[in-house]
């Protein structure tokens, strides 16, 4: 009987065969990394005969409630203006907001975490604004303090907040649709009682009982 060959037999054997065969017998280069699809929510020749003008101009006439999301971070505190913020689930406690793909102040969120919604009230229309502009340092004179669960920029003197850490994000069209679970949240009684501050049909407005 011949004696059982060992690996470094079999290894020559493979490569033997392989050369015989026309097989390359070295790892071959890795290959380059495919270039990254363009996101969109539909292809051009499902979108909808929609006006963005339009669309905008319709929406509009839907009145909501003005946020401002913020987030701890290494290179200092990051916050944006949000109305497309809502409650999503009481068990557990889930809340939802939107933000643009484009936004360059998600990812810094995304990369902490974590979250705090500031929810504003009728007379805090200038610090929405200060927060809707891009770039600049947004914090510039704004007073705030640490969110309880996750240190996230809890802003003083806002009817309520919502301290929350990232549970999921999913995409919609041109927007991500992040969901946060709530790790602690309260309220301001004395700013409550001057009234939240709106959005409507591009504009600012107040709720009046």
């Amino acid at each position: 009987m011949k004696p059982m060959m060992g690996h470094a037999g079999m290894a020559a054997t493979a490569v033997r065969y392989l050369r015989s065969v026309g097989a390359p017998t070295a790892a071959a280069a890795p290959a380059a990394p495919l270039p990254r699809p363009a996101l969109r929510a539909v292809r051009e020749d499902e979108r909808a005969p929609l006006d963005p003008a339009e669309f905008r101009t319709v929406l509009g006439h839907f009145a909501s409630g003005v946020t401002v999301i913020t987030a701890p971070g290494e290179a200092g505190p990051a916050g944006f203006a949000c109305q497309s913020f809502a409650s999503l689930s009481l068990d557990p406690p889930l809340v939802t907001f939107m933000v643009a793909r484009t936004s360059t102040t998600w990812p810094r969120i995304a990369d902490a975490g974590v979250f705090c919604v500031n929810i504003l009230g009728a007379d805090q229309g200038a610090l929405c604004r200060g927060f809707a502009v891009s770039g600049g340092d947004k914090f510039a004179g704004v007073s705030y303090v640490a969110a309880p669960a996750t240190g996230s920029p809890r802003l003083t003197d806002v009817p309520a907040w919502i301290d929350c850490t990232i549970h999921a994000v999913h995409t919609g069209g041109d927007h991500l649709i992040v969901i946060g679970r709530v790790d602690a949240l309260g309220t301001d009684p004395v700013a409550a009682e001057r009234g939240p501050l709106l959005f409507h049909r591009g504009g600012f407005g107040r709720f009046d009982a």
